[in-house]
């Protein structure tokens, strides 16, 4: 049994897959020991995992240049310290980071003491980490494979995105009397991202009064992130339709069971998911997202005939409605999206990583 440590918080995004990776190794007979930030989604989501222990890093994103750099310099500081502590007190013969700005001081110390480094990155552009790591990794593990082109000289394989062992389709009845919806109507599900979005936000409460017709018909699950969730319940039934609207759901296969069409962000972690369950979408990519990655992101499933996509910006919310509509009415173009968007997915990538990792050892 050997002991690994698995850099991974900051977002759902980095969280999630990494807890999928601890779950592999556990089933391999390793023990993991997450490595997070101090971000309240972080404490959200692990406490559904207690099985897992985790260590909070004290490091934050970085700021640009400023008077915030220097507090930044001093976080990442103690955070190295405390990482090159816990490599040495633990053991750790393999260090997994996952992306994002906690991933460094772990992988930096990693490299720095001679422990295998492996990095997995979800997005088809790299991350500032990983581009900034990827020399000091015995491999950077792929969420989508035309990210290697952007690693030249980096050891780059294709394994997926992980994706945890609860994420399995549940009874359609039974997922609506959770939610308090009816499993007889068309449903959307709204998925900002862990944190929510306030732009996809805006751009439901607008495009809502162009789809009154059909309030019989549909209904709608909406993840609001946690400032916004009165305003959308009022906005809903403002208009009529039956919705349930949570500030973050962690446990996404109850959404994903009872939902006809998503309208998401299109975050790498996200976008695993919904192919993950076969499903229809409209992709609105985080226009502020680092290298717009979000938009690269999303070709990949526009290019493959999987999803639309609505750019955020003049009048997006009309050609959401419009898109939404459209798709709606089109059973047939659903199911072909799906179909593909299914395809999108590596099955077994949790598996493959955990693989990696351990031959790294």
């Amino acid at each position: 049994m050997a002991n690994i440590g698995i850099a991974c918080g900051g977002t759902g995004g980095h969280l999630y897959p990494g807890l999928a990776v601890a779950e592999a190794l556990a089933a391999m007979g390793h023990a993991t020991r997450l490595y997070v930030s101090s971000k309240e989604i972080d404490r959200v989501i692990l406490a559904g995992y207690p099985q897992f222990a985790s260590v909070t890093l004290p490091v934050i994103g970085w700021p640009g240049l400023g008077l915030r750099t220097l507090a930044f310099g001093k976080k990442f500081w103690d955070a190295c310290r405390l990482a090159g502590r816990e490599l040495r007190e633990q053991q750790l013969d393999a260090v997994l980071g996952m992306g994002g700005f906690t991933s460094a001081p772990l992988i930096l110390s990693g490299a720095r003491r001679g422990v295998p480094v492996l990095l997995h990155e979800s997005n088809a552009v790299p991350g500032r980490v990983t581009r900034l790591l990827a020399k000091n990794a015995r491999a950077v593990l792929l969420g989508f494979a035309e990210c290697a082109k952007r690693l030249p000289g980096a050891a780059t394989k294709h394994t997926g995105t992980p994706v945890r062992a609860t994420l399995r389709r549940l009874d359609r009845q039974r997922m609506a009397e959770w939610w308090g919806l009816d499993a007889g109507k068309f449903t959307v599900a709204i998925i900002g991202g862990s944190q929510g979005a306030r732009g996809l936000n805006r751009m439901m409460i607008q495009a809502m009064a162009e789809w009154r017709q059909w309030r019989d018909e549909v209904q709608f699950i909406h993840l609001t992130g946690p400032a916004e969730d009165d305003l959308l319940a009022i906005n809903y039934r403002r208009n009529g339709f039956r919705a349930a609207t949570r500030p973050y759901c962690g446990e996404m296969e109850k959404l994903y069971s009872l939902a006809d069409l998503v309208v998401a962000r299109a975050g790498a972690a996200s976008l695993t998911e919904i192919g993950w369950f076969g499903l229809p979408s409209v992709l609105v990519p985080y226009p502020a997202a680092a290298g717009d990655h979000q938009t690269r992101n999303a070709r990949i499933f526009i290019t493959a005939g999987a999803a639309l996509m609505v750019r955020e910006g003049k009048d997006d919310w009309q050609r959401l409605a419009a898109a939404v509509s459209e798709l709606r009415c089109d059973h047939e173009s659903r199911a072909s999206m799906a179909a593909r968007a299914a395809t999108l997915t590596v099955r077994d990538a949790a598996r493959r990583v955990a693989e990696e990792v351990q031959n790294a050892l």
